[in-house]
């Protein structure tokens, strides 16, 4: 069995800050990496709905095309001062230390990254005019499911099934690792 791939530098740089805070919930590298390959193919404004430490935005900054840029919001202003350092001198990165509704005048966004964490706070009709036509929203932290409607922890996962059948959005659950999933949506 081979090593795994390097990590970019960036990503790196992203983990070392999360540890320093002691900050342990952050995007998994096989999330990352499919945030890096989605980046490369957006341009314009991609955006990030609970930045953490950074780890989710080093990925995408890792992916990141010339002329592209991200904005990410952090309620909490002890992880987005954390994540800010990260990409001090990169102007293509823009943390604030604020609610993600404070993004919502800043889209259209060609590509929106989601913690399916807080279900309330990103359903479909929350999100859907905050992406251009073509855009990208992915939400992780799923478990994966072979069942509809799909079920997580004993109950329909409603969240998962409302992203899955929008109208507005032509989408896939994919899997990351055994025990992972994300949702991508396209924006029609």
């Amino acid at each position: 069995m081979s090593a795994p791939p390097e990590l970019p530098t960036i990503v790196s740089r992203a983990f070392e800050v999360s540890r320093k805070a002691g900050y342990a919930s952050f995007c998994r590298n096989e999330t990352g990496r499919l945030l890096a390959a989605l980046a490369a193919t957006r341009s314009g404004t991609m955006a990030e709905f609970g930045t953490g430490c950074g780890v989710g935005t080093a990925w995408l900054r890792s992916g990141l095309r010339d002329g592209a840029r991200i904005v990410t919001a952090e309620l909490d202003a002890r992880l987005a001062g954390a994540a800010a350092v990260i990409f001090d001198d990169d102007p293509s990165v823009d943390v604030i230390a604020a609610d993600w509704s404070t993004l919502r005048h800043q889209g259209p966004y060609s590509l929106l990254f989601l913690d399916s964490g807080k279900p309330s706070e990103v359903g479909v009709d929350l999100i859907a005019d905050l992406v251009e036509p073509g855009g990208i929203v992915v939400l992780d932290d799923f478990t994966p499911c072979e069942m509809w409607p799909p079920v997580a922890h004993g109950r329909v996962d409603t969240l998962r099934e409302e992203w899955l059948t929008d109208e507005r959005f032509t989408a896939v659950e994919v899997m990351i690792a055994p025990d992972a999933s994300a949702v991508i949506a396209t924006r029609r």
